[in-house]
Formats: C-alpha cells, sequence, structure tokens
C-alpha cells in the first residue's frame, strides 16, 4: 500500500565542488602549455612537454580515486592506465628520437 497522503519531495541535489574537474584541468594546461612551445619553435621541449603532461594523466588516474579523478575516468583505471601509459611512453620516444626541425 502507498502512501497516500504523503508529499513527495524530490532529493535535494548536492552541489559539486567547485574545481572539481582539477585534474584534467592541469593535464590540459600542459597540453596548451606543450602546444604554446611547439608553436614557437621550441619543437623539443614542447613535445616532450606534451609527452609529461600525457604520464602525468596517468599517475593522476593511477593514484587518485574515481571520485576525485574526474574527467580522466573513462574506462576502468587499468584500461585508462594502459592506454595513457603507453601514449605517454611513445609520446616519449618520438620526442627523444625525432630530430628537430631546422
Amino acid at each position: 500500500m502507498e502512501n497516500e497522503g504523503a508529499s513527495v519531495h524530490p532529493l535535494p541535489q548536492r552541489r559539486k565542488p567547485r574545481f572539481a574537474q582539477w585534474p584534467i584541468a592541469l593535464v590540459f594546461l600542459g597540453i596548451g602549455i606543450s602546444l604554446v612551445l611547439i608553436g614557437t619553435d621550441h619543437f623539443r621541449r614542447g613535445s616532450i612537454g606534451l609527452a609529461v603532461s600525457v604520464l602525468l594523466a596517468v599517475f593522476l588516474r593511477l593514484f587518485l580515486p574515481n571520485s576525485t579523478a574526474g574527467m580522466l575516468v573513462v574506462r576502468s583505471k587499468s584500461v585508462d592506465v594502459a592506454v595513457l601509459g603507453f601514449l605517454g611512453v611513445i609520446l616519449t620516444i618520438f620526442a627523444l628520437w625525432v630530430p628537430a626541425p631546422n
């Protein structure tokens, strides 16, 4: 039997903290700085910065809980860390291997 006389109140919505997405914002900041460096003819520094930004995403995803990692959470933790780690290592190898343009 249902509560016929009880009024239904929606649950109060929790407000998200102001800086809830700081992990992805930090990674995007690093990527942005790296792209500016690449665009201003600092190819090696910028490409290494890009690799470091991706590796930063790996460590943030690895050590932060899912509730704090925010938009870094795409799949399971092991898949996210494996994919980002692979990309970070490949970017590092290419950044150190490819000669800078003259």
